[in-house]
């Protein structure tokens, strides 16, 4: 993956880095291009990340547990908890900026899409990728409700339930299902391309997995919140055909908004 200034360089085994990393080295000369050694890093991705030892330049790379790549953190463990975390941190500290505009005496429904569209997208940055855990379902869930308590000046001290403050502002728990609308917009349209990113997804590793002693249910995939047993196969049938995706994902999708008289 490449970007800019920025690289990186995917192995399956831990010495194709090393040439990897020499070929790259050697290419960019030709053009006058230097790499950084010292800020040159090294990350193995696994259920047991152990340090993976690289020497390039007569120097060790060195080894991390995360690493930040277009605003994204990526973790040794293929977790989202950490970026999840850091995303919710950047938006209470925006919201906090803005606090005088979100809780003016402005209409509450012109607030609450201000909400939405300066909070949430800071937040929701990259959600589309997410492979959402019991926990971080509970920390958005729970991001959510804190917005909407601080725009209606609602403290925790008040013994005011969640509910109340949704009959409140007239809404519902919405966040999931907002990640889930913008999860189905993406792989709807990889699935409609021919590109390396539908082979990402599609593809399937091939030779057998050893498993020893793991205990526990699998691993949550990137498209188990859209399948819902239904398999990869029917999700790309649905997906070829626009107007069975935009009935199933569309506008329509997800909770209705409270009407109170």
């Amino acid at each position: 993956m490449k970007y800019a200034d920025d690289l990186v360089l995917l192995a399956k085994e831990e010495k194709m880095p090393k040439d990897m990393i020499d070929k790259l080295i050697e290419i960019g000369k030709c053009y006058g291009m230097e790499t950084n050694v010292e800020k040159t890093k090294a990350m193995r991705i696994s259920r047991q990340p152990f340090p993976v030892k690289i020497m390039t330049d007569q120097k060790q790379l060195e080894n991390v547990e995360s690493f930040k790549y277009l605003g994204r953190i990526l973790t040794n463990d293929e977790r989202c908890t950490c970026e999840i975390t850091c995303r919710i941190v950047m938006a209470k500290a925006a919201f906090n900026k803005k606090r005088v505009l979100f809780t003016s005496t402005l209409d509450l429904e012109l607030r609450k899409k201000l909400v939405k569209c300066y909070i949430w997208s800071i937040a929701l940055y990259g959600a589309e990728t997410w492979t959402l855990r019991a926990v971080d379902q509970k920390q958005l869930e729970s991001f959510e409700m804190w917005c909407w308590r601080r725009l209606e000046k609602i403290s925790w001290t008040d013994h005011v339930t969640n509910e109340d403050v949704l009959l409140r502002v007239k809404e519902q728990r919405n966040i999931l299902h907002e990640i889930t609308k913008r999860k189905a917009n993406w792989i709807g349209y990889i699935l409609r391309r021919n590109c390396l990113l539908q082979r990402v997804i599609e593809g399937k590793i091939k030779g057998g997995i050893e498993v020893t002693g793991r205990r526990g249910r699998r691993r949550r995939k990137l498209l188990d919140d859209l399948k819902k047993r239904r398999g990869c196969s029917h999700l790309k049938e649905e997906a070829l055909d626009r107007t069975m995706w935009r009935v199933r994902f569309g506008r329509g999708f997800g909770p209705v908004v409270r009407q109170t008289t």
